[in-house]
């Protein structure tokens, strides 16, 4: 017994030491021919149950010693970061705030469930194709008018008392930071590194000789309505002196923009260009205790640019050391939509006036609430007027900028956390805080996100509470207790960069140079689980070698802004003659869902969007979208009529326009498939064969790889026509009430032999385990070969370095050369130039995770092998 590798040596240790009971009759030990007899039996179950599927083989062991041991050497785990366990996204899970969240709201699933009673109720008496439907749906025609789209009013509408009658100079020296300007001035030059929240600096000279103040933004939203607001104040025009920049959207003008807001994703991607911002005097890091992704990225990069350039000023917080922080002065409820709705009532009715500011956690929530609050507001006789807004991300731009409208009556917006940072709406006295969020964390162990209700942290607290009275006393009311405050919340929210897929952000820095993802400087280093995850997926797309380098794939796809399975999409597109409309498809996955369904109205929209189904694939759905509205001339009347957002349509056509340029760069032609949507399917399937499903029943599947549940989303074209193939590819698999699949495309499988030969293939008769074994072995010995030459190129290169820093000449190496009796009849002497067998993973040199055997499984039917 190994007592120092076997986590089940202390229990064994302990129980031996606990007092032995009476002695019980010895039971006599079986023989050999026994013990031989039930070992062939469980093999024999062992395959079987690999063999249907249901099943996955875990670890490669033959019957011989040897071969085990050998098996056991050739798994080598690397550590890549110092936090090796996956962080727990609820600071209790047995607190009652977590409780809740799981649960979540008692009165919305009542509400979900009458909607579905009702829903079923009106299917069992359609009256669909009668004289009575035509009738109706004639006189419901003539009821409809077709809008054009209001552009959304800018968050500086003056609205409020305070707005109407102060002007934007009186405005600006109304706030709290206006008092103290000279000393947060004073602060900004003595030190490099300053915690601020307001912007000061082009006016002491920080914007001169042609240098840019930056400053990034979590949000899309907040880097332009901020941009509109200081371009306001200023007197100037957006776009001139100040403008933003967002992905795939540039307002502003070479040589003449002196501050530039740009989401941090911008100025991630900006660093690959220009790694010291050699353009910018001072980077402004705004909402940083939101801890986004790139946010946390930046970190980690530009604290080795202020180390470069001491004469750039990072406004930031503690993250960098000794920094002076400059301060500018200023019970739970079991179900809490029911407690925010009587809280609110209780202010309109009793309260001074003041418009309501209630934080929910997603749509549902939030369309529950302003539905519960109309029908109390009815049962009462004669009781004030009041105007219920909601907002969301996915509501048309019109319906949001109702928020930014004067009204006479009091007003009561119901919205998510976009409220916290991104949306300033004047005239706001109340806030009730729900407590809760919805957060989007990923599981890299059977590579799923999940969306869950979840307690904020207490700096989301904080920034809710600071929404009530910015201009003004105003007052929060937090929905839990002051001790669930202090032991139920984390301080900080978890950093996005331990709960998410961090793909794009290692094929991003591997461009970047940085080799060893151990010693960059991440403000808090995500799991190690996530990193080996996000490489394997890299290698699996082809971005990385086997030993970890960036391969000529990767670098084409660090070119496109995009996720990397659809940078890959589209150079596979290129390859098989189809990038015109695979940059459509792209294009589209990029922006948020494209329709849009008014809960008052959701009979039409769903019709409206199963008149674009294809049958075969949610992409192609999508493409199918863009070539109608393209067809009728990009017109909002239009979406409007088929409930499909117009702002999303645009938005979709700007990022087309985007990518088709970056492949122009790249010197990849344009090119059409015509009809032939095969082409489009396998494709996609080349990007997606890693997230492949089979067949269970009727709208369940199970992953290929991972045996995972997961079923067709409600929306999905695949479900809406009842068409169900035996094998799919996915774009995403998302958590919420199930093991939901988003934008599903059928694939035929023989497509998932080819294009991922790392995990299936198609069966051959005569092809046994001992042949997979032997195929197997060998792909192991590549490995090896390759992390040798890895090693030994790397060497070479260290010795160049120093042999050029003290002018020696360099000791050439002798070029490794292999002979191997089992890689051909022949047995062939070959040169290994670094691109292996693509049927294994390994990381060469010592310096990253092998895994030995993965190979082919070969069947009747495809199977999925060596789950990821």
């Amino acid at each position: 017994m190994d007592y120092d590798h076997n986590p089940f040596a202390g229990y064994e240790l302990a129980e031996l030491a606990a007092p032995q009971p009476d002695a019980q009759p010895v039971k006599k030990r079986p023989s050999q021919r026994a013990l031989n007899a039930a070992r062939d039996t469980d093999k024999w179950e062992s395959n079987r149950l690999l063999t249907s599927g249901l099943a996955q083989r875990l670890a490669a062991g033959d019957d011989d010693d040897s071969d085990t041991e050998d098996a056991q050497d050739q798994v080598h785990v690397m550590v890549y970061t110092k936090q090796l366990e996956t962080v727990q996204v609820v600071r209790d899970p047995t607190s009652d705030m977590a409780v809740v969240a799981r649960q979540g709201s008692g009165v919305v699933r009542m509400r979900r469930a009458e909607g579905e009673r009702k829903k079923q109720a009106r299917e069992r008496v359609d009256v669909k194709g009668t004289v009575l439907a035509d009738a109706q749906a004639s006189d419901q025609h003539q009821l409809v008018q077709v809008k054009t789209e209001q552009p959304a009013a800018p968050s500086s509408e003056a609205v409020s008392e305070f707005a109407l009658t102060k002007s934007i100079k009186s405005q600006r020296e109304y706030l709290p930071v206006y008092s103290v300007r000279e000393d947060l001035l004073s602060a900004i030059r003595e030190n490099q590194i300053v915690v601020v929240l307001t912007q000061y600096l082009c006016e002491s000279g920080y914007a001169a000789g042609g240098a840019m103040i930056g400053c990034t933004q979590p949000r899309r939203v907040a880097a332009m309505s901020v941009a509109k607001r200081v371009a306001e104040e200023m007197g100037v025009e957006l776009g001139k002196q100040v403008g933003y920049t967002i992905r795939f959207e540039d307002m502003t003008t070479p040589g003449v923009t002196q501050i530039r807001y740009m989401t941090d994703g911008v100025l991630l991607r900006e660093l690959l260009l220009d790694q010291d911002l050699d353009k910018y005097s001072c980077i402004i890091m705004d909402e940083a205790h939101e801890r986004a992704l790139n946010t946390d990225v930046l970190m980690g990069i530009i604290k080795r640019v202020v180390a470069r350039r001491r004469d750039l000023k990072l406004i930031f917080s503690r993250f960098f050391g000794n920094v002076p922080v400059f301060e500018i002065p200023g019970r739970t409820f079991p179900d809490y939509v029911e407690s925010a709705v009587k809280q609110t009532l209780q202010i309109h009715l009793t309260h001074p006036p003041g418009d309501v500011l209630i934080f929910m956690t997603g749509q549902e929530d939030i369309e529950a609430t302003c539905a519960i609050l109309a029908d109390r507001l009815d049962d009462m006789h004669n009781p004030p007027p009041l105007d219920i807004l909601p907002i969301y991300s996915q509501m048309p731009a019109d319906l949001q900028a109702k928020i930014f409208n004067a009204s006479p009556h009091r007003k009561v917006v119901v919205a998510t956390n976009i409220a916290e940072t991104s949306l300033t709406i004047d005239g706001i006295k109340y806030v009730i805080d729900s407590g809760f969020c919805k957060l989007k964390y990923y599981n890299a162990k059977i590579g799923m996100d999940a969306l869950q209700i979840t307690p904020i942290s207490q700096a989301n607290a904080n920034q809710r509470s600071g929404r009530a009275g910015r201009t003004g006393p105003g007052t929060c009311y937090r929905m839990y207790t002051e001790a669930a405050f202090n032991d139920e919340l984390y301080p900080n929210t978890i950093p996005e960069i331990q709960r998410t897929n961090l793909a794009n952000v290692v094929l991003l820095l591997k461009s970047m140079g940085v080799e060893n993802l151990l010693h960059f400087e991440f403000m808090d280093p995500p799991p190690q689980d996530v990193i080996l995850n996000s490489m394997y997926q890299l290698w699996i797309l082809g971005s990385l070698g086997n030993t970890g380098d960036l391969t000529p794939m990767g670098s084409k796809m660090v070119s496109f802004p995009l996720d990397p399975s659809l940078a890959k999409m589209l150079l596979v597109a290129a390859e098989l003659g189809c990038t015109q409309e695979m940059v459509v498809i792209v294009s589209m996955l990029s922006v948020p869902t494209v329709f849009y369904r008014p809960k008052e109205r959701a009979e039409e929209a769903d019709a409206a969007r199963e008149r674009f189904f294809v049958a075969e694939s949610d992409h192609l759905t999508l493409l199918h979208v863009y070539l109608q509205w393209r067809g009728n001339g990009m017109r909002d009347a239009w979406c409007i009529k088929n409930f499909v957002q117009p702002r999303a349509m645009r938005r979709a056509e700007e990022v087309r326009v985007q990518l088709a340029d970056i492949l122009k760069s790249q010197q990849i032609p344009m090119t059409s498939c015509g009809k032939d949507w095969d082409v489009l399917r396998k494709c996609i399937c080349s990007a997606y064969f890693h997230q492949a499903a089979r067949l269970k029943s009727i709208g369940e599947y199970v992953n290929l790889r991972s045996g995972l549940p997961c079923h067709l989303h409600p929306t999905s074209a695949l479900a809406g026509l009842g068409y169900t193939p035996n094998y799919i590819v996915y774009h995403e698999l998302v958590l919420t009430s199930k093991e939901y699949v988003h934008y599903v495309t059928a694939v035929d499988p023989h497509w998932l032999a080819e294009l991922g030969p790392m995990f299936f293939s198609v069966r051959d008769r005569g092809f046994g385990f001992r042949e997979k074994r032997e195929i197997e072995r060998v792909e192991r010995r590549n490995l090896e070969w390759e992390a040798q030459i890895a090693a030994e190129r790397k060497a070479i290169e260290e010795e160049r370095k120093r042999a050029g820093s003290i002018g020696k000449p360099i000791r050439r190496r002798k070029r490794l050369e292999i002979n191997d009796p089992t890689w051909g009849r022949a047995g062939r002497r070959r040169q290994v130039s670094g691109e292996g067998s693509r049927h294994g993973f390994g990381w060469g040199g010592g310096s990253g995770i092998r895994f030995g055997g993965c190979g082919s499984r070969r069947g009747r039917e495809l199977d999925g092998g060596c789950g990821g």
